[in-house]
């Protein structure tokens, strides 16, 4: 799971809160119940007492085996009692022992050296709930894609948009039902306001349902990071490491950014990196392939074509039919 390293380290907060406060209300139940029944406290105490004098007899050696049978013998009379006042109070063993939210790992988030269930869900809420800040992904839903939006009359025997952005819909729902590692790359191409960001978000949000870590940026936020870096201005964290780790970057609005020869080149060194690893990337542009060669360079271009799946996204501007539907006349 190419979970990004802050997606780690929030997931990792969480269990110790949820860890520290399970401990911390044991503690308090178990402070309760010692104000409520003082014998208890001491026989807890005389448990405590007869595990160090046990320590103590083994470390002696000389007549150990025999102190160590009164020990055990007197330790099964003291947890006997100890169990009878619990049972007087209505309470069980059990209810002064920690309750914590995961009870195969206790809120550690691994269970014999392999990550648990727990850790694995949190990670996937934390990455939907960071990419979810950036972005409109709790609307940008495969359901919540309208078709209704591209006009359904065919011309000169050529299939209608809607006929067309039907197909788009369709190859991205199976794209994201059947993701993995090993998927394809995809490079959505169309005009402005066509539903590329929204269906590469929807596929953004299958991939984090079934655990794989998802990274999305505006080409432009990624280059402005990239340059903060290279220049001194940024915090002194490598942006480009999540970007090469995850296991689905998608990048947005290329061609969009304010264009330079470090920009190209930075662009350039992130794809040419998730291609050399292996590794899926969406790239959504409003660009031609033609376009792409004059912004960039033939080189690049030339990457993108040989490597990337193309996907269409045709009809007239659909947020501003939107925008047109909510105007008041």
């Amino acid at each position: 799971m190419g979970y990004g390293r802050e997606i780690y380290l929030s997931a990792e907060k969480i269990l110790r809160e949820r860890r520290r406060k399970a401990q911390e209300e044991a503690e308090q139940r178990k402070a309760a119940f010692y104000r409520a029944c003082p014998q208890a406290r001491e026989a807890d105490r005389r448990l405590a007492s007869t595990a160090v004098r046990a320590a103590k007899a083994v470390l002696t050696g000389k007549e150990a085996r025999g102190r160590l049978q009164k020990l055990k013998e007197e330790n099964r009379a003291v947890q006997a009692e100890y169990g009878r006042l619990l049972a007087e109070h209505g309470l069980k063993p059990e209810d002064l022992k920690p309750r914590y939210a995961c009870s195969k790992c206790g809120d550690t988030g691994y269970l014999d050296g392999r990550m648990c269930a727990c850790m694995k869900s949190l990670l996937r809420s934390e990455s939907y709930r960071r990419l979810n800040e950036l972005t409109p992904l709790s609307l940008s839903t495969f359901d919540s894609f309208s078709l209704t939006w591209y006009p359904d009359k065919a011309r000169e025997g050529r299939p209608s948009d809607r006929e067309i952005m039907g197909d788009t819909l369709r190859f991205c729902v199976a794209y994201a039902r059947h993701f993995s590692t090993r998927s394809p790359n995809l490079i959505m191409t169309g005009g402005t306001g066509l539903g590329k960001t929204h269906l590469s978000l929807a596929i953004a949000n299958a991939a984090i349902q079934k655990g794989f870590g998802v990274v999305y940026c505006s080409v432009g936020d990624l280059v402005k990071k990239l340059e903060d870096e290279h220049f001194g201005r940024g915090d002194g964290t490598d942006p480009s490491g999540p970007l090469l780790s995850c296991d689905l970057l998608i990048l947005d609005d290329l061609g969009t950014e304010f264009r330079s020869s470090f920009s190209s080149a930075a662009i350039y060194g992130i794809v040419n990196g998730r291609l050399l690893a292996k590794k899926p990337t969406i790239i959504s542009t409003n660009l031609t392939v033609k376009e792409m060669m004059e912004y960039y360079s033939e080189r690049f271009a030339s990457r993108i074509i040989g490597s990337y799946r193309r996907v269409v996204f045709v009809g007239k501007d659909v947020r501003q039919q939107k925008r047109l539907c909510r105007t008041p006349k």
